[in-house]
């Protein structure tokens, strides 16, 4: 319980209207999610408007509300605001008493790959005998607790709700996504981040923020807004991300695989089994609190397949150093390290491979194909889900630069599908979408074997596959149960494979399991 007008002094009240100091049990932004003694924060969304819930809201036992626009037939205090949506954040921060300044607060973002880094980034600290938090995609972890996650990255009452709880549990480390959205909508709001890493920047998301410039600028907050005292890991193999070196109050940690001339390089870089081996160099002493580290160099072998997973793994073990991380450790725990699903997995691996990619974006697909151009196999497949819902920029930027690698790696067929059967309609292919892959696809002179159903493609693309192949299940939300269908029609052609061991990849999964 704490006193109105003292959970006010964190926000700035524009006007005010019936006020008086009332005790506040709570806060909520869902109508439904209102409790007795609580203050309702109207905000204002693409679909809805929580301004059009205060009914709802005060029948539920709202006691005092927070809006942008003055709502006439209230008796009950109402306090008008410029933005809600950072309201929240700063109420949510006060209400629970600034939490993550108790914790090292750890935000990653990119378009590609942050929960991966994430997850690396925790299994790494936890190694180290620290108990940590998790917050991303998959789930949300807060010691040897966990839940599912509904959101990439929290709105901001939760998340400090959730801060809030891994301070009672004595958490000390925190690893989280950090989405564009996060950052575009306050989510992030009042974090208090000890470390913050832009790994990456591609298209991506357009539809949300409207232009890449506005995309880039929400991620790139992150950085611009870390405090003084705080570190900024930035990729210098990223142009958007190296931009951002004199952009930050904060630190800055500088790394590079292509480019030698940051803080930690890596070099000695071997990807011929598609699982990187490689020597990281520290360049520069890097003085942090009461540890620092001389030039040095150690060699990492990553058990995570795929180019990308070598960037994601120098993020992560610039993190660790940063939190004082023995150099032993951070070597046996990327080994160690199993990965995150649908990001470049294994799934099958006898007489030819089967990998399973999120290939989100033209960037997450130059990674993908940069990481295959690396490895010693015969003939690849590509079994391709196409983007559902994303709108004709990213279907056509997807398609060109399939195009490229086509062009590259030598295979002249996709066996494309719709996934008719496995998306919701929020991800399901418009007309326009298909019309612009196989527009930029077929003027390419590659063949486009179009499939309804993402079981028939798969099946396709399994009797097309041979000694030494790679089989490549490629997409987003479409290739979700892409996967557990190859396996299960794998297990009925060759039924004198294990089935416990044809089957492992598949015991810890969420994504696309029935």
């Amino acid at each position: 319980m704490t006193k109105l007008y003292d959970l006010l002094k964190s926000i700035d009240v524009l006007e005010s209207w019936n006020k008086k100091n009332i005790d506040i049990s709570g806060i909520a932004y869902h109508s439904k999610k209102v409790k007795s003694g609580d203050i309702f924060v109207c905000i204002k969304g693409f679909k809805t408007d929580g301004h059009r819930y205060i009914l709802k809201a005060v029948a539920n036992g709202a006691v005092a509300i927070i809006v942008e626009d003055f709502q006439e037939g209230w008796d009950i205090p109402q306090f008008k605001v410029k933005d809600s949506r950072s309201a929240l954040a700063a109420l949510s921060d006060k209400f629970y008493n600034y939490p993550s300044r108790f914790i090292k607060t750890i935000g990653i973002t990119a378009t590609n790959g942050k929960t991966t880094t994430t997850f690396m980034t925790n299994h790494i600290l936890e190694s180290h005998n620290l108990n940590t938090g998790l917050i991303g995609t998959v789930k949300i972890k807060i010691g040897d607790f966990s839940e599912a996650a509904k959101l990439t990255t929290p709105e901001s009452l939760d998340l400090h709700g959730y801060f809030s709880k891994m301070k009672k549990h004595n958490v000390s480390h925190v690893a989280m996504e950090v989405s564009s959205s996060a950052l575009a909508l306050s989510r992030v709001g009042n974090v208090d981040f000890d470390i913050v890493t832009l790994n990456n920047i591609s298209r991506e998301h357009i539809d949300l923020h409207g232009s890449f410039e506005e995309y880039f600028d929400s991620k790139a907050s992150l950085i611009r807004n870390a405090k003084e005292g705080s570190w900024a890991i930035l990729n210098l193999d990223c142009p958007y991300s190296s931009s951002l070196i004199n952009e930050t109050k904060a630190n800055v940690l500088t790394f590079g695989i292509e480019n030698k001339s940051g803080d930690i390089t890596c070099k000695n870089l071997d990807l011929s089994t598609g699982r990187a081996r490689f020597t990281v160099e520290i360049k520069n002493t890097i003085k942090i609190d009461n540890i620092e580290y001389n030039p040095t160099e150690f060699d990492i072998e990553l058990s995570v397949p795929g180019y990308h997973s070598v960037y994601n793994s120098m993020v992560a073990i610039s993190v660790a150093l940063l939190c004082g991380v023995p150099i032993p450790v951070i070597q046996k725990s990327t080994k160690t390290f199993s990965g995150v699903e649908r990001r470049f997995e294994f799934i099958f691996e006898n007489d030819f491979k089967i990998i399973d990619d999120h290939f989100a974006n033209a960037g997450n697909i130059d990674i993908t194909m940069g990481t295959l151009q690396r490895m010693d196999y015969n003939n690849l497949k590509l079994v391709y889900a196409i983007r559902g819902s994303r709108g004709t920029t990213v279907n056509k930027e997807n398609a060109e630069t399939i195009v490229k690698w086509a062009k590259k790696l030598g295979f002249t067929e996709i066996i494309a599908t719709l996934s008719r059967s496995h998306v919701t309609d929020k991800d399901r292919v418009t007309k326009e979408e298909l019309e612009v892959f196989q527009e930029v696809v077929t003027d390419a002179g590659i063949k486009v074997s179009l499939f309804k159903e993402l079981s028939h493609a798969i099946s396709k693309g399994i009797s097309s596959v041979k000694k030494n192949d790679v089989l490549l299940l490629a997409g987003c939300q479409g290739m979700d149960y892409g996967a557990q269908i190859a396996l299960n029609q794998l297990h009925k052609l060759r039924p004198d494979i294990d089935k416990d061991l044809l089957f492992k990849p598949l015991a810890n999964r969420v994504a696309g399991i029935v």
